[in-house]
């Protein structure tokens, strides 16, 4: 059973705009996990694009900032990544991640299946 589900990639040519959702399960909740976006491009390895923490702190991968954003919904327990300024870079496989706050509270880490992002003209 899938614990996270992202949604919202597609295809955008250069300098469009996409929002990303990540809706979670009742098994995590996302104002006390570290949640966080990574994305994979071929042949690349996985890597941290932005996360927040329960606190409501951000860090965001150099080739980003600026240009996106992630925030949290408590009440529909879901996160999301707005992406703006979209570059051919960007293109990649969009994953969502959840952390436990601490090792007492869970060992368990989740991913979800990822969604396509694509970044043409």
């Amino acid at each position: 059973q899938v614990q996270l589900v992202e949604s919202g990639g597609g295809l955008v040519q250069p300098g469009g705009s996409l929002r990303l959702s990540c809706a979670a399960s009742s098994r995590i909740i996302v104002s006390i996990y570290v949640m966080g976006w990574y994305r994979q491009a071929p042949g690349k390895q996985r890597e941290l694009v932005a996360s927040i923490t329960s606190g409501g702190s951000t860090n965001y991968a150099d080739s980003v900032k600026g240009r996106f954003t992630i925030s949290r919904d408590n009440a529909k327990n879901t996160v999301y990544l707005q992406m703006n300024s979209l570059k051919p870079e960007d293109t990649a496989v969009y994953y969502c991640n959840a952390d436990p706050p601490s090792r007492s509270y869970s060992t368990n880490h989740y991913w979800g299946q990822g969604t396509q992002v694509t970044v043409s003209s």
